[in-house]
């Protein structure tokens, strides 16, 4: 399922596809503005969205072989919820 897909979905449930793709990209927003800032953005059920620091580390350049330092950076995480691994796994 991509965006499309989705607001497809959203739209059976609003009122107009303008409606579905409005709610569908504010919810998307709010979730990136949060992970921003920093914030944990849980949905009971569903899961949870945080941002996650990686230290940095050394790594390899795969053409060259050569050794390169890779800088401290934060990546986005989803951690699925109990309902959601539940669904998922048939149960």
């Amino acid at each position: 399922m991509n965006k499309a897909d989705l607001i497809k979905e959203v739209e059976a449930v609003v009122q107009g596809k303008a409606a579905a793709k409005e709610a569908v990209d504010g919810i998307i927003s709010a979730i990136q503005q949060a992970l921003e800032k920093g914030e944990r953005v849980s949905v009971t059920g569903f899961g949870a969205f945080i941002a996650e620091s990686r230290a940095a580390r050394k790594g390899r350049n795969p053409r060259t072989g050569e050794t390169i330092e890779i800088e401290e950076r934060r990546v986005p995480k989803f951690v699925p919820g109990a309902a959601l691994r539940k669904a998922v796994n048939g149960s």
